[in-house]
């Protein structure tokens, strides 16, 4: 974060039942622009609507806001509160954000009125960026070259045209307890630690890790089946945590900064994968009834979280799985559940990460939820089907601003996975589609071209996304690529093999699908290896069709 302000609000005398604390951070900035966060706390009566309102010291404008209602008249902005944020108890507080842009020195305000409060408060300057080796920074990618994972980096470079990527930034899997140590054919999590103090140089430089091994894992789909059984939580901890933490905490490793994405495609299956919902699965069901998910979560959140230069973004699934409103806050919940869980605190999630190894497109340009045709919402689309969000971005800030009023830290970070979200080539959308139906328009001008977006494997038509980039929006620490482009989903057809990595149908190009895709046709490619594995043609059409092209 570039600058805060934290202000404090009181009444006149006689009016201490009135009260607020606002909290203004500017979260990046770049030519021309700046996107920025606000939460802001009520400290005195309750409220059921409110109003903040302050004036810019120099040229800045509002472009764009979310979760509040952001206007401008010459300097002096009003944010005011939308339909599921107003109702503010004693304690109570409410983020939202906006994108703006500014010409010259983009000055934090020092006054806010709160309902016509006035609040007074000294300005500070954000976390410095520079911080020394063991003193976490704001956001660990800001100043920070990011590892490149050799091994991944020789399979795409092998690729025809795959040298225009092979020198990106990929995420490190440890999806069992053998990865941690290695073999003879792969390397280990030391291994990895030792070439990343190589690459770093004098800089800094990020690590990034998946933690991925729970007991019972991928409780909704088999293609990632794991190594553990639902009951064996002590050996996710004794087995694999434990080790990990325990490298991590090497001394010779603490001029790193290492980023955790911790278990994906996990908490949210407790929501919505579990009796009595339609798309529950038995697997679930055993894993919601033993606490295992939250177990082995919070766990690895404690343990982890001890070491200073390690920063725990915890998965937080994608707008197609969690957008809709009896997903979203139930989810939030859960992860608010499972990081107080096992020793953890909310203290040791520095943020979390959406659509990893996932497909949904990062911002829809062509079509709004506030777009109608004949009558008939984009929510009412077969696409949409009534989904909060349209895209990616939309979804993580404000998955961002909920978990914040559940009182995680108002630092949060969010990372967005862009590595196979793309959608670009030919097939790409010039504009909105035609206003002949509702489903027209929307079909006509999404970039995602998945046939559902319940389909999550191998896509047929996917592409690169945009590269890896630091603060690229409000709220974002870094757009990342955590699925290393080119390793398969899962296989298209039984494969034995010695991991124990299942056969899910969705990898099945001729599966007609199951209520968690709307019984669509599954849209994976053919002939795909187990999940992990390179998948060449998979590679490929994802360099045909990268967004932005190479």
């Amino acid at each position: 974060m570039a600058a805060g302000v934290t202000a404090v609000a009181s009444g006149p005398a006689g009016a201490a039942a009135a009260g607020c604390t606002v909290d203004y951070k500017i979260q990046s900035q770049w030519n021309g622009g700046f996107g920025a966060n606000v939460t802001v706390t009520n400290t005195g009566d309750p409220v059921t609507g409110w109003t903040l309102e302050w004036v810019y010291a120099g040229n800045q404008k509002v472009t764009q806001g979310w979760n509040a209602t952001v206007t401008q008249t010459g300097a002096a902005v009003t944010a005011k509160n939308v339909s599921y944020n107003g109702n503010l108890g004693n304690g109570g507080s409410a983020s939202f954000g906006f994108n703006g842009s500014s010409s010259g020195e983009n000055a934090v305000p020092t006054a806010f009125r709160l309902n016509g409060v006035t609040c007074n408060g000294g300005t500070g300057p954000g976390p410095d960026p520079t911080d020394p080796p063991g003193d976490r920074v704001d956001n660990p990618y800001t100043g920070a070259k990011v590892y490149v994972n050799p091994e991944w980096s020789a399979k795409a470079a092998a690729e025809p045209g795959g040298a225009a990527v092979a020198k990106q930034p990929t995420a490190v899997w440890l999806d069992r307890i053998a990865a941690v140590q290695g073999s003879g054919t792969s390397m280990g999590l030391r291994a990895h630690l030792d070439e990343a103090l190589k690459q770093k140089g004098s800089g800094e430089l990020v690590v990034q890790l998946v933690i991925y091994n729970l007991p019972g894992r991928d409780c909704a789909a088999l293609a990632s089946n794991g190594e553990l059984g639902p009951t064996e939580i002590g050996r996710y901890k004794s087995e694999y945590i434990d080790p990990i933490a325990a490298i991590l905490a090497d001394p010779k490793y603490a001029g790193l900064r290492i980023v955790t994405a911790v278990e994906i495609d996990s908490l949210p299956n407790l929501v919505t994968n579990v009796t009595p919902r339609p798309t529950a699965t038995p697997a679930c069901d055993v894993m919601k009834a033993n606490g295992n998910y939250q177990k082995g979560v919070g766990y690895a959140l404690n343990k982890l979280g001890d070491v200073p230069n390690v920063y725990n973004y915890v998965d937080a699934g994608h707008h197609g799985w969690l957008g809709w409103d009896d997903n979203f806050t139930a989810s939030a919940e859960m992860f608010k559940q499972a990081a107080t869980t096992e020793g953890a605190t909310l203290a040791d999630v520095h943020g979390f990460v959406v659509n990893t190894a996932n497909y949904s497109a990062l911002k829809e340009d062509h079509f709004t939820l506030d777009d109608s045709v004949n009558g008939t919402s984009v929510r009412q689309s077969k696409w949409v089907d009534w989904n909060r969000y349209t895209d990616e971005l939309s979804y993580a800030q404000a998955m961002r601003a909920k978990l914040v009023t559940l009182g995680f830290d108002s630092g949060l970070g969010m990372l967005i996975d862009t590595s196979r979200n793309g959608w670009g080539g030919t097939a790409r959308p010039a504009g909105p589609g035609p206003r002949t139906t509702v489903d027209a328009y929307v079909n006509g001008g999404r970039y995602d071209r998945r046939i559902h977006l319940g389909n999550w494997c191998n896509q047929s038509g996917a592409g690169l996304g945009e590269r890896p980039t630091t603060a690229p929006a409000a709220g974002i620490d870094a757009y990342v690529w955590v699925k290393p482009p080119g390793e398969s989903d899962g296989s298209s057809k039984l494969i034995p093999n010695p991991d124990n990595k299942g056969f899910d149908r969705m990898c099945d190009p001729t599966y007609t699908g199951n209520p968690r895709n709307g019984n669509s046709m599954s849209g994976a490619l053919p002939d795909a290896p187990v999940s992990g594995a390179w998948f060449s043609a998979q590679f490929q059409e994802l360099l045909k069709n990268a967004h932005p092209a190479l």
